[in-house]
């Protein structure tokens, strides 16, 4: 099967696929989900470490040989910032879209003025499930070339980095669509636009697997930027969510699914080395 074949097939099942199987956590009762997902992310954490330490940087070293190590830790730490501002942007949008509409006064209480408010109200949620939207398909355009990346490195990294990628991505897409319903959205309309936003991911990696072939010296470092990504979200993003149980129950249980999900990572690489 032609590269870019493997390419557009993984990055749909990285960014389409992730949203169609987080639609199972619909037919669970809530309760249950609840008590599910955070095992998932959990999972998702340990996956993406063991890809960023144990399959994307390793790589990216060999690739551009010692004498790059000091060039790929700049790219790492470049990364990294690129991470935190696109996070500060999520979270500024968030901001902006929790403030009060412009003219909301409380001290004048009236039924036109309440049911302004709720207009305003709604509007306002409708307008941050659209910035998910635009969000989620950055992010997964972002995903795209990852994934693309990977793959024109080796087929197993592209296996690899495409598992780490649907495993934080199904927990977060079961986030989006309760947003998305909540912003008003049919949950219908709200399964589709999350399925739709997936689309992002193939077209990030077609455009990576052209542009990054007229470049193969940027290879590396582009595998070293995914590293720098994959060790933010899990470093920023899901385990501050982890330590808010910290009881040792829950603690042992966090520590096995991370530990286990680093562990599939180590046995897949192993594996496609052989």
């Amino acid at each position: 099967m032609p590269l870019l074949a493997w390419i557009v097939a993984f990055s749909a099942l990285g960014g389409i696929a992730s949203a169609a199987l987080a639609v199972v956590f619909l037919w669970i009762p809530e309760r249950h989900a609840a008590r599910i997902l955070p095992h998932f992310v959990s999972f998702a954490t340990g996956a993406l470490l063991g890809a960023a330490l144990l399959a994307l940087l390793p790589e990216a070293i060999e690739r551009a040989g010692v004498a790059a190590a000091h060039a790929l830790g700049l790219t790492l730490i470049a990364g990294l910032g690129v991470f935190f501002v696109i996070e500060k942007l999520v979270l500024w949008w968030h901001t902006r879209g929790e403030e009060a509409p412009p003219g909301h006064n409380g001290n004048h209480p009236g039924a036109q003025g309440h049911d302004s408010h709720i207009g305003h109200s709604h509007a306002r949620d409708h307008a941050f499930g659209v910035l998910v939207l635009v969000g989620d398909s950055v992010h997964n355009a972002l995903d795209g070339v990852l994934i693309a990346a990977a793959f024109l490195t080796s087929l197993s990294l592209g296996l690899v980095t495409t598992f780490a990628v649907a495993a934080h991505e199904i927990p977060h897409r079961v986030g989006d669509f309760g947003i998305l319903v909540h912003a008003g959205f049919s949950r219908s309309r709200a399964l589709l636009l999350n399925l739709g936003t997936g689309i992002a991911s193939v077209i990030g990696a077609v455009a990576a697997y052209y542009g990054l072939q007229q470049a193969l010296w940027v290879l590396p470092y582009a595998l070293a930027f995914a590293a720098a990504g994959f060790l933010y979200i899990a470093v920023a993003g899901l385990i501050p969510g982890l330590h808010r149980r910290v009881d040792p129950v829950s603690s042992a249980i966090q520590v096995f699914f991370i530990t286990a999900g680093i562990c599939v990572i180590a046995l897949a690489e192993s594996l496609g080395g052989v």
